[in-house]
């Protein structure tokens, strides 16, 4: 049997390709704390379930490709309230965010051309790079700075004439970095210059932990032509299974080839859009409360962190994850051997294996991503068992 080249060069997903360990380890007896996947444990919003009640037209039809006027609408009042002047005619509904960002990859890249991306990138940015038979360049961080990016003169260095893209995560996924102004304005500013493209993923606008911390791609208006905004309403209103995501640019001729792949996908489910427009009417407190609650997971995950020795961890600013360094050999033997032979009465974590995060896989080895999706109480029962576990791993360096 043949198998293409382009499935061969996927990977298997490191977010989830420990669960077969921590299966084992529930069928054993032992309760699990998982940190591995970005799974929010927020309540959807009742606005999302009184929509889908309400959703019973005779027949259920295709919706349109770009997806429907009332939700494009929604959107682009959201974007609005952000001061990010999309219009209903600059937005595109995907299915989920994952769509949008393959979509971008796909009509910016032949075979062969790279899009640079701060290092460690979401795991699946590889994934929609080599389905569409491009490659990934890493613009270089490092945990002891926070995960910020290099100089001007370092990222330029990196271009040459097959880059087609910047592709930013922001608030970014995995490390939780919120780049400052002087980056955004760094970043539109190469794009301009070299006549490339911004891929900004800003799924997490929402979950930022320190007022005034904050600066939307969106916000540099001179750069609108080239910024690809991506978003989703999984992590947002809590709705990962809904698959509504949007894709967004003031280029119509950037949209134009977009309709060609929205149209070759047919629609956007019909239910899933119409519950989604209703998402919009969520009171605001809503948001409100759900930051107040991830900003405290956040703090007690960064305290009990820096209480480990030998951990390097910057504060995450935002997203729900840290990235941090861990003073053990190998962060994957490190969680499977948490999950096959230790546990704190009968309880043991995980987490997802940093260098899973890395255009090379030895790189990032001893690093590891968490989110901090569960409650402030579970989160401290982790990182004690975590805590314990480091010091009695063998192969602790």
């Amino acid at each position: 049997m043949h198998f293409s080249d382009r499935i061969q060069a996927l990977k298997i997903s490191p977010i989830r390709r420990l669960i077969p360990y921590a299966d084992a380890a529930v069928a054993k007896g032992k309760k699990v704390y998982r940190l591995n996947i970005g799974q929010p444990d927020i309540k959807t919003p009742q606005e999302y379930f009184d929509a889908i009640k309400k959703f019973h037209p005779e027949v259920v039809a295709y919706s349109v490709s770009q997806g429907i006027p009332e939700l494009r609408e929604a959107i682009s009042n959201y974007y609005k309230s952000w001061n990010i002047p999309y219009d209903p005619s600059d937005i595109y509904i995907t299915s989920g965010g994952s769509e949008a960002l393959s979509f971008a990859v796909m009509i910016l890249c032949d075979p062969g051309d790279e899009i640079l991306v701060p290092e460690p990138f979401y795991a699946n940015y590889n994934t929609f790079a080599k389905l569409a038979l491009a490659n990934l360049k890493p613009i270089p961080t490092k945990a002891e700075t926070g995960f910020h990016l290099p100089s001007e003169e370092v990222i330029e260095g990196l271009i040459n004439s097959r880059t087609r893209a910047i592709w930013m995560s922001h608030p970014c996924n995995p490390t939780g970095a919120i780049y400052t102004p002087d980056e955004i304005n760094m970043l539109t500013r190469i794009a301009k210059k070299h006549d490339i493209f911004i891929i900004a993923d800003e799924v997490y606008r929402e979950f930022v932990y320190e007022a005034g911390e904050f600066m939307s791609f969106g916000h540099v208006k001179d750069a609108l032509d080239r910024v690809i905004m991506v978003d989703s309403l999984s992590k947002r209103y809590s709705v990962c299974g809904a698959r509504v995501g949007s894709i967004a640019i003031k280029n119509k001729e950037f949209l134009a080839e977009v309709m060609k792949l929205c149209q070759g996908r047919l629609c956007v489910s019909a239910v899933e859009q119409f519950a989604a427009v209703n998402l919009y009417n969520t009171p605001k407190n809503y948001l409100q409360e759900v930051n107040k609650e991830y900003k405290a997971r956040r703090d007690v995950l960064y305290n009990d962190l820096k209480k480990i020795n030998g951990v390097v961890c910057h504060e995450p600013k935002g997203a729900f994850y840290a990235m941090a360094k861990f003073p053990v050999d190998s962060s994957e033997k490190f969680i499977i051997w948490m999950l096959e032979n230790f546990d704190v009465n009968g309880e043991t974590m995980m987490a997802s294996p940093g260098n899973g995060f890395y255009a090379d896989p030895n790189d990032g080895i001893n690093e590891m991503r968490m989110a901090y999706i569960l409650k402030s109480e579970d989160l401290e029962k982790a990182l004690n068992i975590l805590k314990q576990a480091i010091e009695a791993y063998p192969g602790r360096i």
